[in-house]
C-alpha cells in the first residue's frame, strides 16, 4: 500500500511470496523434482493503516487496530 490515499490494506506480503517462489526455483535448479516439492503458502497477512487518510475522512482508528497493524502510515 502506498501513502497516496488508501485507508487500509489487509493482504499478502508480495516480497514474502517472491521469497517462497525463489526458494522453490532454487530447489529445482539444484536437482529436486518439482512434483516432490511441497505446496507452500504464507501463514500471515499484512495489515497497513494510513492515518493521514483516516484523518482526512474524519475517522478515528481504534488503538487496538493500530496495535495490530504491521505498518502505520502517518
Amino acid at each position: 500500500m502506498s501513502s497516496k490515499g488508501g485507508l487500509a490494506s489487509y493482504g499478502v506480503n508480495f516480497y514474502a511470496i517472491g521469497q517462497l517462489g525463489a526458494r522453490q526455483v532454487q530447489q529445482v535448479l539444484q536437482g529436486a523434482s518439482p512434483e516432490h516439492l511441497p505446496v507452500e503458502q504464507l501463514d500471515r497477512l499484512k495489515l497497513v493503516i494510513n492515518l493521514k487518510t483516516a484523518r482526512s475522512l474524519g475517522l478515528t482508528v481504534p488503538a487496538a487496530v493500530l496495535a495490530r497493524a504491521d505498518q502505520v502510515i502517518e
